[in-house]
């Protein structure tokens, strides 16, 4: 009775003896729709893909082949790729399409292997990215900007953008001899507030006028009614998707409910759970999700499953509260983080081997791993007194004479924000001062003596995400969001007050998406707010990036301390450069770059994720490799790394507030 009047299972999944097959020429590439025989149809004849997911995006260019090579060994016969905009527009008109950013490069890499490609442009893909893959200074641009909607500042963003993306994409559509088989429009939109059918009809306008009439344009939605409901327009043929212990029937005829003929697909199979700071890291099995893939299989249904996940642009949901992504998207998927097969991956080849052949060969190795071992690090000198020269160029070396003091972030904030601070009566959020990612400090002083404790505060809903409290440059405590909003402080006229905001991800899943940084509203002290702040943008990758802080010489101090402080340290490898996780034994919570490269975030003190992926790609043989993390509450008073050869995901500490899903 699921099915309200539509054909039972096995009419809808069977061709018709009444209507045959026609075999096309060889030269009729064609993949559409058939909705008499209830499949896809490719070149005439009848076809199911089984997909896996892949973001090039989060796998280091180097490993793409061999990524890609175990998803085809697999017996995958498609991947389904997704293309964050925030990725490649940076800045409003700035695209960059270079080095791991290069998505036409990928693609043509996929057809050299002999896999299709079901692609997802967006222009929102979710996929726990940043913002969902939409630019952050779309609101900056119009800070009331109703995304996903048919607001015209935003529908001219993605027309300005979609004009870029979509002509690479057009020549490698299956119909102009490539292997893009068919392209998602937006996503999961049924679940977004706004139910907006002009701002759907708008994407299939822009899509159809850029790639053209033949390419086959689908959405992807839950299975539950609502949420078919608004995200499905006529002229997409609506998919769905679910996870293993879903009731495939019930899951399959809520699409059936929709679209009464044509294939059945799930396009979004989870194969496993994401992680979120502060819980249990998650798991599936590799038998639940081998029974899911058959039963589906059985039913003739074409699959996307989530296979493959690596390094992170990690956003957060909001699930009655701010729930921010961890670092790795290792996801428990079928291929690691690291890019090793896993037991679940041979029990998915298992499964479609029943379906269809193989490929012949054996499946790729798991890349080699390598335990370094300790490296001590040391507290960052700040650049000598005295020098006139740009702060990073300062070192001992160019100016022996010259004394070094220690230095914690505050001291360096001229290496780091070159661009000079902001004076502004009341705090200004990230989007205004045009800052995306990252940190940003917020300084005043003290309008009047506190000999007794006072509350510092700040409005509900206003720290976003974290903010780091400094009197007198000394570590007072957290602000968080969702979390503790206020501080006793003490302190004499004109001591300084500085807090350091992070941004811990932009939502990417939730009720909006128009997610603001900083500190959204003033801060007090006894209820009587604090104006006159210097606000200084950071831009600490930059920094790292240009050699800074190894450029300084940095001499070593006697341990760790309390309060954000950058460290430093280095390390040769032993004639190789293999993929290898740092473990943070002792540290509370920071920023881990090697050789200029951004490697995340690590929350050892809130758990689950202990370790950070390091692709050997990004380490050096034959000279030293440069550690810099940045530690935002406390270093231990022995500052240590420790590479190992396997990651630590499950592990959580010393967090009573966990929410459950």
């Amino acid at each position: 009775e699921a099915w309200e009047g539509a054909a039972g299972l096995g009419e809808i999944l069977q061709p018709s003896s009444s209507a045959p097959f026609l075999q096309a020429s060889p030269s009729a590439r064609s993949f559409q729709l058939d909705y008499e025989h209830n499949c896809f149809c490719k070149d005439g004849a009848p076809f199911r893909y089984i997909s896996g997911s892949i973001h090039y995006a989060r796998v280091p260019r180097p490993a793409w082949r061999d990524r890609l090579l175990k998803m085809y060994m697999s017996g995958l016969n498609t991947v389904q790729v997704y293309v964050p905009w925030n990725y490649h527009e940076t800045l409003p008109g700035v695209y960059d399409f270079t080095g791991n950013r290069d998505v036409e490069a990928f693609l043509d890499l996929t057809a050299e292997l002999g896999l299709l490609v079901i692609l997802r442009p967006g222009p929102y893909i979710c996929a726990e990215w940043e913002m969902g893959g939409l630019p952050a200074w779309l609101l900056w641009k119009q800070p009331d900007i109703n995304l996903r909607t048919s607001n015209p500042a935003y529908l001219a963003a993605v027309d300005s953008w979609l004009h870029i993306l979509l002509p690479k994409i057009k020549p490698r559509l299956y119909q102009q001899g490539g292997n893009i088989i068919s392209v998602q429009v937006e996503n999961e939109y049924g679940s977004y507030y706004a139910c907006d059918y002009g701002y759907l009809r708008h994407l299939l306008g822009s899509f159809r006028a850029l790639l053209g009439s033949e390419v086959l344009l689908f959405t992807t939605d839950s299975a539950q009614a609502e949420e078919l409901r608004c995200g499905t327009l006529q002229g997409l043929y609506a998919t769905v998707d679910f996870g293993p212990g879903s009731n495939v029937t019930e899951a399959f005829g809520a699409q059936r409910r929709v679209e009464p003929k044509g294939p059945l697909v799930n396009s979004e199979y989870y194969t496993g759970w994401l992680d979120y700071w502060g819980e249990a890291h998650a798991s599936t099995s590799a038998a639940w999700v081998a029974r899911g893939l058959e039963d589906m299989l059985q039913l003739g249904a074409s699959i996307n499953m989530q296979v493959l996940t690596s390094l992170p642009w990690p956003g957060a949901d909001y699930k009655d509260q701010y729930k921010p992504v961890t670092t790795s998207y290792d996801y428990d998927a079928p291929v690691s983080e690291a890019g090793d097969p896993t037991e679940k991956l041979f029990a998915i080849r298992t499964v479609i081997s029943k379906f269809q052949t193989l490929p012949v060969g054996p499946m790729p190795p798991a890349t080699p791993k390598y335990a370094y071992g300790g490296v001590a690090l040391r507290k960052v000198s700040a650049y000598p007194k005295g020098c006139t020269a740009p702060a990073w160029q300062c070192s001992t070396a160019q100016h022996p004479s010259l004394s070094l003091q220690y230095a914690d972030l505050l001291d360096v904030l001229d290496v780091l924000c070159p661009s000079r601070p902001v004076q502004s009566q009341f705090p200004l959020t990230f989007e205004a001062l045009k800052q995306v990612h990252g940190f940003v400090v917020y300084h005043t002083q003290l309008p009047w003596d506190v000999p007794e404790p006072a509350t510092l505060g700040a409005p509900p809903h206003s720290i976003c995400d974290r903010g780091y409290v400094m009197l007198q440059k000394e570590y007072q405590g957290t602000l968080e969001r969702d979390g503790q909003a206020t501080l006793q402080v003490t302190g004499r006229a004109r001591d300084t007050l500085d807090i350091l905001l992070e941004n811990m991800g932009r939502i990417s899943f939730g009720a909006n998406a128009s997610d603001f940084k900083g500190l959204l509203g003033n801060l007090s002290l006894n209820s009587r707010p604090l104006s006159n702040w210097l606000i200084y943008p950071l831009a600490i990758d930059t920094a790292v990036q240009q050699g800074w802080p190894h450029t300084a010489l940095p001499k070593s101090s006697s341990g760790g301390r309390v309060g954000p402080a950058f460290y430093t340290g280095t390390f040769e490898t032993p004639g190789i450069a293999w993929d290898t996780f740092v473990k943070f034994p002792g540290w509370s919570k920071g920023l881990l770059w090697i050789n200029g490269f951004n490697l995340g975030r690590y929350w050892t003190s809130r758990g689950p994720q202990q370790t950070l992926f390091v692709p050997g790609s990004v380490l050096h043989v034959g000279h030293p490799n440069n550690i810099t993390v940045l530690e935002l509450e406390g270093a231990p008073p022995t500052p240590v790394l420790l590479f190992l050869d396997q990651p630590l995901y499950n592990r959580t500490l010393g967090y009573s507030t966990v929410a459950t899903k």
